[in-house]
């Protein structure tokens, strides 16, 4: 089995008629088994329309009735995403992806508040998806780099996911799920849930965690690995130092008090047994190691 997704997802597109919308929901499409499990786009000025044969509609309630899908993937601008989450979530779907980046914070605290008590599990915002290789991919990743494996991965940051796997696949180590669930400081699945959906799966054996700087979800996912992982776990935190007088990167912006640098991070996660590389570019050689 895979974590989140599978062939048996069906999946709508929230925003599909946006000139970004259009063009990843085509990549998505046209990957793997795209085709059957992308069954509907959502637009509430072109309901009746239609996207290269994906029928349009004017809600998510409506998308969900007529198609049963389970899964929507979000690129509605910036303003009004947290309201397209908050109607996936009155859906009851399953799991909403939301790639958009830039959500206003507030906004996302109160979606975050109206999740409470739901089914539906978000991953994102500001996130690349997440993909089952060589069955579904849900997001912008380059479906061409992934193929079925036993890894997983789940990281912070979209780049990182990338290289991540390019390292895993120059070393001829497939993946099981890839999840990027995004840096923003209020998102949805955290480190700690995806690593207990692959503690639970019979078809991951190892774990490639990629976190960054700022904030606790790390530290807080390594104690909980110290306890109950039941498959090795690598890492790496991505940090950015900068000198002075100097902007520091986005996720810098909300270290605090000394709290959430990369250096506290590695080491919480070494001390809790998890085994950590300092260069990104050994993440992949890191991971063969542990097998």
């Amino acid at each position: 089995m895979s974590i989140l997704i599978n062939r048996n997802s069906r999946v709508m597109t929230q925003g599909i008629t946006g000139k970004t919308g259009q063009f990843h929901t085509r990549m998505c499409r046209d990957y793997a088994n795209g085709k059957q499990c992308f069954v509907a786009g959502i637009n509430p000025r072109k309901p009746g329309e239609d996207f290269d044969g994906i029928p349009v509609f004017a809600s998510v309630k409506e998308a969900k009735q007529q198609t049963g899908a389970n899964v929507s993937v979000i690129y509605v601008p910036p303003p009004f995403a947290a309201a397209a989450i908050d109607e996936a979530v009155e859906a009851d779907l399953d799991l909403v992806i939301c790639i958009t980046e830039g959500i206003p914070v507030r906004d996302m605290i109160r979606t975050r508040y109206k999740m409470q008590g739901r089914k539906t599990r978000l991953i994102g915002p500001n996130c690349p998806g997440i993909i089952t290789p060589d069955e579904l991919k849900i997001g912008i990743m380059p479906g061409y780099i992934h193929k079925k494996g036993r890894i997983g991965v789940v990281s912070r940051s979209g780049t990182l996911t990338y290289e991540a796997v390019a390292q895993l696949m120059a070393l001829g180590l497939g993946q099981s799920t890839c999840i990027g669930i995004g840096g923003d400081p209020v998102n949805g699945l955290k480190h700690l849930d995806v690593m207990r959906l692959f503690n639970d799966d019979d078809e991951t054996d190892a774990v490639l965690m990629v976190g960054e700087i700022g904030g606790s979800d790390e530290e807080d996912c390594a104690r909980w690995i110290k306890d109950n992982m039941r498959k090795p776990v690598v890492g790496f935190i991505a940090g950015v130092t900068a000198p002075p007088g100097k902007r520091m990167g986005h996720a810098g912006a909300i270290i605090s008090g000394g709290k959430g640098t990369a250096q506290e991070k590695l080491d919480t996660m070494e001390a809790c047994g998890i085994k950590v590389t300092h260069n990104p570019a050994e993440m992949g050689k890191l991971l063969k190691s542990v097998l």
